[in-house]
């Protein structure tokens, strides 16, 4: 299996182990469960709009929930939204459930 994130690590010199596992649903939960691997541990990429200031990835630990107000405060936006399923797709070339910061388009 090749991805562009793979790619871009090993462009970069960065050591990293791939991780298999059937992804049945999305969510950190559940591939963390799938990997026998600690929520706690597991990052999850979130795709975020800020409206005019544009599109932003959030990496935030597996157990976390983002806080929408207190994310559009920090950018000093009215409101920040996670986008939809095929906007996020779109944006990062990947698929939701396994979007990576690393090689994203």
């Amino acid at each position: 299996m090749s991805t562009r994130a793979i790619k871009f690590l090993s462009q970069k010199g960065i050591y990293f182990e791939v991780k298999e596992y059937k992804h049945e649903e999305k969510g950190a939960r559940f591939a963390s469960e799938a990997m026998d691997f600690p929520l706690e541990r597991t990052i999850k990429t979130l795709v975020v709009d800020l409206g005019q200031k544009g599109y932003i990835l959030v990496l935030m630990p597996g157990e976390k929930n983002i806080d929408l107000k207190r994310l559009a405060k920090a950018f000093s936006v009215k409101r920040a939204a996670m986008v939809n399923t095929s906007t996020a797709e779109r944006l990062t070339g990947y698929l939701v459930g396994g979007i990576s910061p690393f090689g994203t388009k």
